[in-house]
């Protein structure tokens, strides 16, 4: 009886280091495993890389926006650009005239 006495008190008083024991493995596969862990960490790199390169793109258009607007200020309108567009919107073409499209 003395036995299993000891051997329940040695159980009881071993279930709190288990337990942590056990929460401890839980984090640790949770910081690699888990949705931010390491091995998350090589898709949000791809997610960065392909993030840049969309910028990138759309710095660029941007910057094309950007020339069409300075060249339709309204103080300084480009001839050329204002006669493209009122054709273009308009329809308006003589019959000899060849357009040429740039896209």
């Amino acid at each position: 009886m003395a036995h299993i006495a000891k051997l329940r008190m040695l159980l009881f008083s071993a279930f709190g280091p288990a337990i942590a024991v056990l929460l401890l493995f839980f984090f640790a596969g949770y910081v690699v495993l888990g949705s931010n862990g390491v091995l998350a960490w090589g898709d949000y790199k791809r997610q960065l890389h392909q993030a840049q390169g969309e910028l990138k793109q759309v710095q660029a258009h941007r910057q094309e926006l950007k020339n069409r607007v300075d060249l339709l200020n309204p103080r300084r309108v480009d001839p050329d650009l204002s006669d493209e567009l009122i054709r273009r919107e308009l329809g308006v073409v003589h019959h000899d005239e060849v357009i040429v499209p740039l896209n």
